[in-house]
């Protein structure tokens, strides 16, 4: 099947002076195709030589590609057919938004993927729950038999595997705030998971933020399908601006119509004009928490239309969880290690922290993206009996609990780095307890990333 628009795409960029800002993994790839394609690319990073990948350093060299980089290295944009941007580089950087008035075309891996994909696209963002979310609908299409892609914020970049797309193919994205910033093209079914304060290091407000989840759904047609939660009071309000059909779901109402987990009975039901139908009981689920429930719900809204029921359920009841996101790691002593490294905001932690009905001793802190930590202060005064502290959030976390404690004492502890956080937790740690690393923080103030931080807990925790 010919892909129009691929070819038109293809046919543009062959020769053309190309940017590429942000030298990340996601990128590496782009590198490949560009050069196949004859055009000439300048990459910038404003990180030190050192600090970028040296894949991608070893690739632009044997193809030939100049690398600026350093702190300034954008005050060289200049003279570009097309820019495409990293999603840590806002689009509306001085020197990006100078080269626009001058006529350069600035996009991204995701929205190229978005404009040129020949098949059907389900995008999911939110705050918290994306990844596990992503990983069932994935789970669940891959069970039904077609072929799924895997991309965005999750898996390998998928620009470069447009070409072997079919139509009846589908396409699965999990999406940043990032991502989405100054897309104008939505994909045909989205979910959104909920919506809290985050990024705010990098937004230039909360408002933003939300706004920018909006793209997700803004741009569907009348045929689109925006799956969106309830129980959240800004997703809830987004259905007002919802061109295509909206599916709500929720563990809080017992709706008319829609999908909810049912705590009364603990079952997940799909609801149509008040006549509920079971679909999955809590123990038929290997996920924990009532948060992943909601997850499920979302991922049988968004495939609803696209798999049938009984391949939906075995999925789910196949399913075992994303690396990060409440992994189990080991029993040691009557004590059981989870691996919560994708907890990188309070939200996300208090999922966390409410999945457990044990004693939990807590590893928490980490860079600081500017988030409020009163409500968690208020979760680990009620839910942890050990706190053990590293990273710049540290103070942060201490205080909103100190707050919320009342006069009842936990034990609260600072380290300086993982191997002295895990010997500490062993150390305090009882039988019957649990102990959690969610830092409801970024890693970036000792890893590259949130992975690179919970490897390393794993390591230590297998070595007790």
């Amino acid at each position: 099947m010919e892909n129009k628009k691929l070819e038109e795409f293809e046919r543009y960029i062959r020769g053309k002076k190309v940017a590429i800002i942000g030298m990340g993994v996601s990128n590496i790839p782009l590198l490949d195709y560009l050069y196949n394609k004859g055009s000439k690319v300048i990459v910038f990073d404003r990180r030190a030589l050192s600090d970028i990948n040296q894949e991608a350093v070893s690739k632009i060299n044997q193809y030939s590609f100049e690398l600026i980089y350093g702190e300034n290295s954008l005050d060289e944009l200049v003279g570009f057919d097309i820019i495409f941007r990293s999603p840590s580089c806002r689009p509306d950087t001085p020197q990006i938004v100078k080269e626009v008035e001058r006529g350069a075309i600035v996009t991204s891996e995701i929205e190229m993927v978005l404009k040129l994909t020949p098949c059907k696209i389900i995008g999911i963002t939110g705050t918290e729950g994306k990844t596990t979310t992503t990983s069932i609908i994935h789970a669940i299409i891959q069970k039904s038999g077609k072929k799924c892609f895997l991309g965005g914020n999750i898996g390998k970049p998928i620009f470069t595997q447009i070409k072997d797309m079919k139509k009846e193919d589908i396409v699965v994205l999990e999406l940043s705030s990032f991502q989405l910033m100054e897309v104008d093209v939505s994909p045909e079914i989205a979910v959104v998971t909920n919506i809290f304060p985050d990024h705010l290091d990098v937004h230039k407000s909360y408002e933003e933020y939300r706004e920018t989840k909006k793209n997700i759904f803004k741009f569907q047609k009348e045929n689109g399908i925006v799956v969106l939660n309830h129980d959240n009071e800004f997703t809830r309000d987004f259905a007002k601006e919802a061109e295509g059909k909206v599916v709500f779901f929720s563990s809080n109402e017992k709706l008319q119509n829609g999908y909810i987990y049912d705590k009364s009975d603990e079952t997940i039901k799909y609801c149509e004009d008040g006549v509920r139908r079971h679909i999955l009981k809590k123990e038929d689920i290997k996920l924990r928490g009532i948060h992943n429930y909601e997850n499920i719900c979302s991922a049988l809204a968004a495939t609803s239309s696209i798999v049938d029921v009984d391949v939906q359920i075995q999925a789910i009841k196949e399913f075992n969880g994303v690396e990060h996101r409440l992994e189990f790691v080991r029993e040691l002593n009557g004590v059981k290690w989870y691996n919560d490294s994708i907890g990188t905001s309070p939200a996300s932690t208090i999922a966390g922290l409410k999945s457990f009905n044990e004693d939990i001793v807590l590893l928490a802190g980490g860079s600081d993206k500017g988030l409020d930590y009163e409500e968690i202060g208020k979760v680990i005064a009620s839910k942890v009996k050990v706190l053990i502290l590293t990273g710049p959030t540290s103070s942060k976390i201490e205080e909103a609990t100190k707050k919320a404690l009342n006069g009842k004492q936990i034990e609260i502890y600072y380290c300086t780095n993982m191997a002295e956080a895990v010997n500490l937790a062993n150390e305090t740690a009882e039988r019957g307890d649990v102990v959690l690393l969610s830092p409801a923080s970024a890693s970036f103030d000792l890893y590259q990333n949130f992975a690179q931080r919970g490897n390393i807990f794993k390591e230590f925790v297998t070595a007790l």
